[in-house]
């Protein structure tokens, strides 16, 4: 939303008014118009089918096709991803395509690739046969014995060089199938009744394989097994996998057809080993031939895959978008309805009203480029409906947008409290993570952040790099804010620097060796800004900082939560409501400004005056003593009779907002229809919470029962809220005396013990323990703390005043806000 040009003043404090439309586009220049409408990205079209399914719609056909051709591209990703491609370079230009010719072309490259996968599959089972046979051979040898009645140590192996040697039996050894393919003759063990079945079986089945073959046979069988010397590739996982060649002694024919049928059941490949000498190197000879020919045939077969694979990674992110694009476009022609002469498309949405000229504009350049002879028809309507809500926002303020909109988005026309919290929110967190070293690290991640901003907004990033990212500069503004803070709070990592002066305070005792205890005596003026330095270490630090922060933060909520009911009587000022201003905005700021406004100009006046009275004391005996003399609890002249005239306007306040509105309402409404507004057609009082223009007017029955519990809840939630609002804000101080708190803990008990010994490694290991516990601890979970109370001040204490966030976002056909997901 930050491309707009020549755009007129925008109201941060209100969303931009919207107007319902009309398009009737010509079939001819239909597709067209809403492709230059999603370049543009400023309309909202209405889906006027939605009570047909996707499959009853008029441009189903297409939508299929697209979605095909996406799951197309969606393959072709998935292949490069497999083979491990990355392309540099820049594309090679092409000429453009239409979506026919796009489609005939996918479809060729992926009947390509699927007959190249399927031919490498091929090829890759048969060398994985031919690699297992080999490790059969290898293996089995040694488990085999003459039927002579030679031990298998008077057996040996084949020979290394037998398999190394290129100059094979004959000539017409051509015929590699020969010996693979035939039938194994019995050896002289047969004869004896002795037989045996060799194979290979994954090293994770061969117990229990070994099991079943031990109870099928009762026994009767021997069992051999010997680890392959090297994995194999699963051709369905791709994943290496350990082997054990194995080799099953039996006698009869049932016991073999058993066995048989158990290395079926597990997976177990068998192969065929002959007895004689001379066939296993004759075999083996042809098992090497056979792999190396594999080898050389997979090895091409794989360049020529690649070769495919990167043409089509060239491009694949053009006619991504081209698809996308081209989807998004039918998806939205499915929304529209044709006219009665079947020549015309209807269609209905919601447009900025700044926004209408650029719109015209791109429907006569689409009528114009189609070659149509019928303009497209474009014009305001009555909607019944609210609106949507829209804010423009840049790189700055989205961010501050999409905390508010998280909350709820704002009512049509509805008071922005995102324009407060670009100040707001970074402020109250500050308070609570006020230290400005710990400011200077957060301000050095926001700087990198936006130093690399063009090169990480165009990058793909993780869930927590994204959202880091995207609020980089509210990061930016916390961590000036905590700067600030902190020289007010005069923290560096907890430790106090005399950075603006000397202080004003100095030990009782002259050698200082016992401030804690002694204190602290006044020898020159004030310390110029923030807290005085001394003040840490001594005996009065706590109680001091305790009754500083406190009331700092009872007057920051008190502040925050006026502005919320003051943002409220502007709300109503807008909808023309005097009835929330008289009978809501007046008697809510009188309630809360009556008892935690008052408490909040006591604050003040004991500031200014060193007084010494009990604030607590004052509060409490307020209500349940307000005729009790104040004794050395008064802070100024006629304070009693004020606390009076305050406490009286607080409880007329509560039945202030109770009872007229309701009342007031029923009334209006008896009116209406009683013949008051029948006078004159079409003549009706609009609604006093209805923004005129807004919407068609939409009468609801009235209901005076519900509209008076509703209102009786919302009076008693304010004055309860009043209360615990106020308390609320007091995490400001509990946050920030722990975050302070723990960050003395880590210097004083990490750092300085480690500094105490006169040992470098003690010394390092000290200060890696402390950098660590400040990054994970006060940057990382103490700034999340922080960020998570400043978001629930501002959604509930503040926001609650004023903000309904009952509206719906404004969300146009643009195709700069299609995601992957859309296709």
């Amino acid at each position: 939303m930050e491309r707009f040009d020549n755009l007129p003043e925008m109201d941060l404090m209100r969303s931009e008014k919207m107007s319902s439309v009309q398009l009737i586009m010509p079939v001819e220049s239909a597709q067209r118009a809403v492709l230059y409408l999603g370049d543009l990205g400023l309309l909202q079209f209405q889906d006027l089918n939605a009570d047909k399914s996707p499959f009853q719609r008029t441009f189903v056909n297409q939508v299929k096709r697209c979605g095909e051709m996406s799951r197309k591209l969606r393959f072709f990703k998935d292949q490069i991803h497999k083979a491990g491609l990355m392309s540099s370079a820049r594309p090679p230009l092409q000429p453009d395509l239409d979506l026919q010719e796009l489609e005939v072309l996918l479809a060729e490259h992926e009947h390509e690739l699927i007959e190249m996968n399927n031919n490498s599959e091929k090829l890759r089972q048969t060398y994985n046969e031919m690699l297992e046979l080999k490790m059969v051979l290898q293996k089995a040898v040694g488990f085999l014995v003459s039927s002579n009645g030679h031990s298998a140590a008077e057996e040996t192996e084949l020979d290394d060089r037998v398999y190394s040697n290129g100059d094979y039996a004959d000539s017409d050894y051509a015929d590699t199938a020969s010996l693979l393919e035939q039938e194994m003759r019995p050896g002289p063990s047969n004869q004896s009744g002795l037989r045996f079945i060799s194979g290979i079986i994954s090293k994770a089945k061969v117990l229990n394989f070994e099991r079943m073959l031990f109870r099928a046979t009762r026994g009767n069988m021997l069992f051999n097994q010997a680890p392959t010397d090297e994995q194999i590739v699963d051709p369905v996982s791709t994943e290496m996998v350990e082997k054990i060649v194995f080799v099953v002694f039996f006698s009869g024919e049932q016991a073999r057809t058993k066995i048989l049928k158990i290395c079926e059941a597990f997976g177990a490949n068998c192969y065929p080993v002959p007895e004689d000498k001379t066939k296993q190197r004759q075999l083996m000879r042809e098992v090497l031939s056979r792999l190396s020919e594999l080898e050389v045939t997979l090895d091409a077969g794989i360049r020529q895959r690649n070769n495919a694979l990167s043409s089509i990674e060239s491009q694949l992110p053009k006619w991504t978008n081209m698809v996308r694009r081209e989807k998004a476009v039918y998806d939205t022609l499915n929304m529209l309805n044709f006219d009665v002469t079947k020549k015309c498309l209807v269609g209905e949405g919601w447009c900025p009203i700044f926004a209408k000229p650029q719109i015209q504009e791109a429907l006569q350049r689409a009528t114009f480029d189609s070659n149509s002879q019928v303009g497209i028809i474009f014009h305001a309507m009555d909607a019944v409906e609210s609106p949507p809500t829209h804010f423009r926002t840049n790189r700055f303020t989205s961010a501050f947008q999409e905390i508010v909109d998280a909350y709820g988005v704002a009512r049509y026309q509805e008071a922005n409290p995102a324009v407060y919290t670009i100040v707001t929110f970074p402020f109250l967190f500050a308070v609570m993570f006020g230290d400005w070293g710990h400011g200077i690290c957060l301000l050095m991640g926001a700087l990198f952040l936006i130093a690399r901003e063009s090169k990480l907004g165009s990058q793909k990033l993780g869930s927590f790099m994204e959202m880091l990212f995207g609020g980089r500069y509210v990061l930016l503004l916390m961590s000036l804010f905590s700067i600030y803070c902190g020289l007010i709070y005069n923290e560096f990592f907890s430790v106090p620097f005399h950075i603006f002066g000397l202080s004003a305070y100095k030990c009782r005792d002259t050698t200082c060796s016992d401030a804690t205890s002694i204190g602290l005596v006044k020898v020159r003026d004030a310390y110029p800004f923030g807290v005085d330095p001394s003040w840490r270490g001594s005996r009065s630090e706590l109680p001091f900082l305790n009754s500083l922060k406190m009331k700092m933060s009872i007057l920051l909520g008190v502040t925050q939560m006026n502005l919320g009911i003051i943002l409220g009587y502007f709300n109503a000022r807008f909808f023309r409501s005097s009835l929330d201003i008289r009978y809501q905005f007046v008697p809510q700021m009188i309630f809360l400004n009556s008892l935690f406004g008052y408490l909040s100009l006591l604050i003040i006046i004991k500031w200014c005056t060193g007084s010494q009275a009990d604030l607590y004391h004052v509060m409490i005996y307020m209500f349940l003593s307000p005729f009790e003399d104040l004794g050395e609890n008064q802070l100024f002249w006629g304070q009693g009779f004020i606390q009076i005239i305050l406490l009286s306007a607080a409880l007329v306040a509560v039945p202030w907002m109770l009872f007229p509105k309701p009342f007031i309402l029923k009334k209006l409404h008896s009116e209406r229809f009683q013949g008051r507004t029948y006078g004159i057609l079409g003549s009706s009082e609009m609604h006093l919470d209805m923004e005129p223009g807004s919407a068609r007017e939409h009468h609801e029955e009235f209901n005076f029962s519900e509209v008076f519990v509703h209102q009786m809840i919302h009076s008693i939630e304010f004055v309860l809220g009043a209360v615990s609002n106020t308390a609320s804000y007091l995490r400001l101080w509990a946050l920030s005396l722990a975050h302070s708190e723990l960050s003395t803990v880590f210097y004083e008990k990490v750092l300085l013990l480690a500094w105490g010994y006169d040992n470098i490694f003690i010394r390092l290991v000290g200060l890696v323990v402390f950098a660590f516990a400040t990054a994970f601890i006060l940057l990382m979970m103490e700034t999340l703390s922080a960020f998570l109370h400043a978001l629930r001040l501002h959604w509930v204490e503040f926001q609650n005043k004023f903000y309904h966030g009952d509206g719906y976002k404004f969300r146009p056909f643009s195709f700069a806000l299609l995601s992957d997901d859309d296709d």
